[in-house]
């Protein structure tokens, strides 16, 4: 079967690779489609070190083919959206509703596939961008039939992220004021989840000018090409700051933006070893500076709840597909997702 391996040189498609069949507690997945996210290029350019050779790809949606032993909330010929959270669903920290911080669901990848003979690690519980991956149950969430694939997929990592990081972890309230700054896939929810969750001014801050349309789509209020107007419309500075782009000079922004009681939320993925630095008493009166892993997310309640919005026409997944290549065509969607030509290109099989 087709899938993209990078083998810590190169990203190529490949037609070679095989997977096995799902174990007790494990899912089959056809993957129709799969969004080509940031993390994947940070994979590649060794922002995030991982073990190689990998399929690429964690943000996908598809079929269910087979199911193991013990699974009974999915069955074959299920419409799925995947998540990357391979939670064991019994610790204490899943049992206190926050899988996110389960310990199972991280830094412990597994090798379902092969190329020959020879082993091919998972990315990040996942590996979307296979025309069929394995994941545990718990990762596979059953969507309704008349969700289109390619637009399902982005549910599982820049929906669950940025939406998540407004609602779970920053809790932004009505009334409040939010600037996202960055405006890629992960920002653009961001901007949305701000939008439902009934914050009064949204600003949103990014280089490119030309994203502004949909930015203003999503929900913005405002749209800056730099963080120097901010304080311009919020003079007293904003009440949650999130930065989506991961640079460290920009984190240093996020907290100088913030109003008393404010926070900075951190989504965007800087080089493993940056270091950030702020001044200390800027936070005594009350603010804060957040990390967030993946939107705090409970995907088996998050991706049903965002799932029902998009029927109810209250959260755009479709607006997020800018463009659709066939797997083939990887390189070429590599290339626009990093020049910034689109906010989430997706990949078919």
């Amino acid at each position: 079967m087709r899938g993209v391996v990078f083998d810590g040189r190169q990203v190529r498609v490949v037609d070679d690779l095989a997977v096995r069949e799902p174990g007790p507690g494990e899912v089959l997945v056809a993957v129709a489609a799969a969004g080509l996210c940031h993390s994947d290029l940070s994979v590649v350019d060794g922002t995030i070190p991982f073990p190689v050779p990998v399929v690429l790809g964690h943000e996908g949606a598809g079929v269910v083919e087979a199911v193991g032993a013990g699974v009974t909330h999915v069955a074959p010929g299920d419409h799925v959206a995947m998540s990357t959270l391979a939670n064991c669903g019994t610790c204490a920290e899943c049992d206190r509703g926050r899988p996110t911080m389960c310990r199972q669901a991280i830094g412990r990848p597994g090798k379902p596939f092969t190329r020959g003979t020879a082993p091919v690690y998972q990315f990040a519980a996942n590996s979307a961008f296979a025309e069929r991956t394995v994941v545990r149950a718990v990762q596979a969430v059953r969507i309704p039939e008349d969700i289109p694939l390619t637009s399902a997929a982005l549910i599982g990592c820049g929906v669950l992220t940025g939406v998540g990081a407004v609602l779970n972890r920053a809790r932004v309230d009505r009334g409040d004021s939010v600037v996202v700054i960055g405006t890629g896939g992960i920002g653009l929810n961001v901007i949305q989840g701000a939008r439902l969750a009934g914050a009064l001014g949204i600003v949103a801050v990014d280089a490119n000018p030309a994203k502004e349309a949909v930015a203003r789509q999503f929900g913005a209020t405002h749209f800056l090409t730099s963080v120097e107007g901010v304080r311009d419309i919020l003079p007293t500075g904003a009440d949650h700051v999130f930065e989506c782009v991961g640079r460290v000079e920009l984190i240093r922004r996020a907290v100088d933006l913030l109003d008393r009681r404010g926070q900075a939320i951190l989504l965007g993925v800087p080089p493993a070893t940056a270091e950030a630095s702020f001044l200390v008493s800027s936070l005594f009166l009350d603010k804060a500076i957040l990390g967030c892993r993946y939107g705090s997310a409970r995907p088996q309640r998050d991706i049903a709840l965002y799932a029902g919005l998009y029927r109810q026409g209250r959260l755009l997944l479709d607006e997020l597909v800018s463009a659709v290549y066939p797997v083939e065509d990887f390189e070429k969607a590599r290339t626009d997702a990093e020049a910034g030509r689109v906010a989430r290109a997706v990949l078919t099989f």
